[in-house]
């Protein structure tokens, strides 16, 4: 075999094995970019001071309980308005000078991004029932955008929200300053799917995990 033709045939072992290696890392690529499911958070996954102290260890099968609440404009608000929904969830409480008017503002920017998405809603807690009235999140849900169709914000019996956040949504932590169903709210949003589980918490003062929440939002409808 003389010299040239040896070359001539590394050529195109060379232009095959180029070839293969491009083709390899596309398909490497290509999984490395696939979405990959939410986890379905439990109880056992959530830190301690968030979860009641019945549930701390309960490692699978968790879900949102039913609850029956009223909105801001005084209608009752269940699990079934959010049937077949995929919806965002916080705490918080209308006179909140801290961290409430971001977590809301931030609850408008996804609004507006969900506006014309019929599948997704939002679903604001007061942990101050005796203070926001129908009336008071009525003049709150105006002065802050709340479209009526796409978030409700509501008030109920204390003991139901507590628990509600402390055994459903893990959301909130206890005060112990007060009675029994004292409560402080965290900064958290969290995403419910269509089965009623929770997807994923937020920072809801955070831009950067608001922007999260919108991508897992988008994962969460391929696979459902």
């Amino acid at each position: 075999m003389s010299f040239l033709s040896f070359f001539k045939d590394y050529k195109k072992f060379g232009i095959f094995f180029t070839v293969l290696c491009v083709v390899i890392v596309m398909i490497i690529y290509s999984i490395l970019n696939v979405n990959k499911p939410l986890p379905i958070y439990q109880p056992a996954m959530v830190s301690e001071e968030l979860v009641d102290s019945t549930l701390q260890h309960k490692a699978k099968y968790h879900k949102i309980g039913d609850f029956n609440l009223v909105n801001q404009n005084g209608e009752i608000i269940t699990q079934e308005t959010y049937k077949n929904k995929i919806y965002i969830a916080d705490f918080f409480f209308t006179t909140c000078q801290t961290i409430c008017p971001i977590m809301t503002d931030h609850m408008y920017q996804i609004q507006r991004e969900i506006i014309n998405d019929d599948d997704i809603m939002l679903l604001s807690h007061s942990v101050t029932p005796r203070i926001d009235t129908v009336e008071q999140l009525k003049k709150y849900a105006k002065n802050k955008g709340v479209i009526d169709r796409k978030w409700n914000l509501v008030t109920g019996d204390k003991k139901q929200i507590y628990e509600l956040a402390r055994k459903s949504y893990l959301a909130v932590k206890t005060d112990g300053s007060g009675d029994e169903y004292d409560m402080i709210h965290t900064e958290n949003f969290m995403l419910i799917d269509k089965k009623r589980q929770i997807r994923g918490f937020y920072d809801g003062t955070n831009p950067e995990d608001i922007d999260r929440l919108l991508e897992d939002i988008k994962t969460l409808k391929e696979e459902s």
